[in-house]
């Protein structure tokens, strides 16, 4: 198996000494890890992700762990709904939350996943019949950001 760095700890021993760091994650799981940073790097890019592993600092570790072995080693490992639909339910709920942060981020993994630019712009304007105006206008702009930004990386 191969060891990986995370946040400047060893995947699989204690993330830190800090007993709040003990309280929230005393250890990871090496195979969820592993299958978490390998889903995460195929759908936010390796550079991105392995930068937000590596560089989180002691404040962050906890969440970064917590994010690559629970939510992307496990729940994002379930087979029964593809990744292109877990994404498009994924940005629904982050719409429905008003989480803008986390709907750009998965925007971008909803792409990568082989959501289209439609199917994302169809969803947003239905989450505004249960949402309301006022959160698909923020989804839509955040969503457009991202789609400025991708514009803006392929043309350059």
């Amino acid at each position: 198996m191969t060891a990986l760095i995370f946040c400047g700890a060893t995947l699989g021993s204690p993330l830190s000494p800090a007993s709040t760091t003990k309280k929230v994650r005393k250890t990871m799981n090496s195979k969820n890890a592993e299958r978490g940073l390998e889903l995460r790097r195929a759908m936010f890019g390796k550079e991105t992700t392995d930068r937000q592993v590596s560089e989180c600092g002691d404040f962050l570790k906890p969440m970064q762990a917590i994010v690559t072995e629970h939510c992307f080693g496990d729940g994002w490992q379930n087979e029964v709904i593809d990744l292109k639909w877990r994404s498009l339910l994924t940005v629904a709920m982050l719409t429905a939350a008003g989480r803008r942060h986390e709907i750009k981020i998965h925007v971008r993994g909803a792409l990568s996943n082989g959501a289209s630019r439609e199917e994302l712009q169809a969803l947003f304007l239905h989450a505004h019949l249960y949402c309301g105006i006022p959160l698909m206008v923020d989804a839509m702009l955040a969503a457009k950001e991202v789609f400025d930004e991708i514009d803006g990386e392929q043309n350059a």
